[in-house]
């Protein structure tokens, strides 16, 4: 009998507090920060005809229309929606101020012409000379802007050191971006058709200050001319919006369910 006593004791409390305080919420994906690489002064890498600026913000715009058709619940931002030039700092700040979820960079590569594919970096060290120079490319943004080295601390876009430094930052998302990343180069993989370079650590500055998982991704060569042509065009444009849709989609409902 006293032992029943003292479990009641302990039971009883213990029902109080499961009616009178409900469950955590459950976790969901509320804001998402599209940011369209290059613009404005700045038009990042290019093909014959095609600038790298220009086919980011359309696929980013396509997305975003995108997004907000199948997930209406889902606040959709911006770092830029016109040909205007926005500090890297800025982008990632955007994100921050807004609480986001997801910070997703789009950018075209470049490289020799006969090298192609598509590929999705988080934030980490590189582990190759390849990944340093995309990188350092995209980093080397920062020389278009005022007082850059005030603002990064002295960072020179040219020293594999700095970028080095950048990559060893703590990321707490890392699991989270590398994720997503793999789920976008699935995506290309079997939806698009695309040759895919994978998923890949480097230290960029627009995911380094971000608060929350980040990918950066790299659509395609407009260094090569066939998939110059694809980028270049609306149906290609288009296709890739909607695979990475459908990535971000696989995601949500990972995380959503807790795995």
């Amino acid at each position: 009998m006293q032992t029943l006593r003292l479990a009641l004791l302990f039971l009883v409390p213990a029902i109080i507090c499961t009616s009178f305080y409900p469950r955590p919420a459950k976790y969901r994906l509320k804001t998402i920060v599209l940011d369209a690489g290059h613009g404005g002064k700045d038009p990042g890498t290019h093909g014959k005809k095609t600038k790298e600026k220009d086919v980011t913000l359309a696929v980013v715009l396509k997305l975003g229309k995108l997004l907000k058709a199948k997930y209406p619940d889902v606040k959709i931002l911006y770092t830029r929606m016109t040909d205007n030039f926005i500090e890297l700092h800025e982008r990632a700040a955007i994100a921050n101020r807004n609480n986001a979820d997801l910070f997703i960079s789009i950018h075209c590569n470049s490289g020799p012409a006969h090298v192609c594919g598509s590929e999705t970096y988080a934030m980490g060290l590189h582990t190759s000379e390849g990944n340093l120079k995309v990188a350092k490319r995209e980093n080397a943004v920062v020389l278009k802007e005022e007082n850059y080295l005030q603002k990064y601390g002295g960072f020179d876009p040219s020293s594999p050191m700095a970028h080095i430094f950048f990559a060893n930052v703590q990321n707490a998302y890392l699991d989270r971006s590398l994720s997503l990343a793999q789920k976008v180069e699935h995506q290309f993989v079997n939806q698009d058709g695309k040759k895919s370079r994978g998923v890949k650590q480097a230290g960029f500055i627009v995911l380094w200050k971000t608060a929350m998982p980040a990918v950066l991704i790299e659509l395609g060569y407009l260094t090569h001319a066939k998939e110059e042509k694809v980028l270049h065009g609306k149906e290609g444009q288009d296709e890739a919006a909607k695979s990475i849709l459908k990535a971000i989609g696989k995601y949500k409902d990972d995380l959503e369910r807790g795995n």
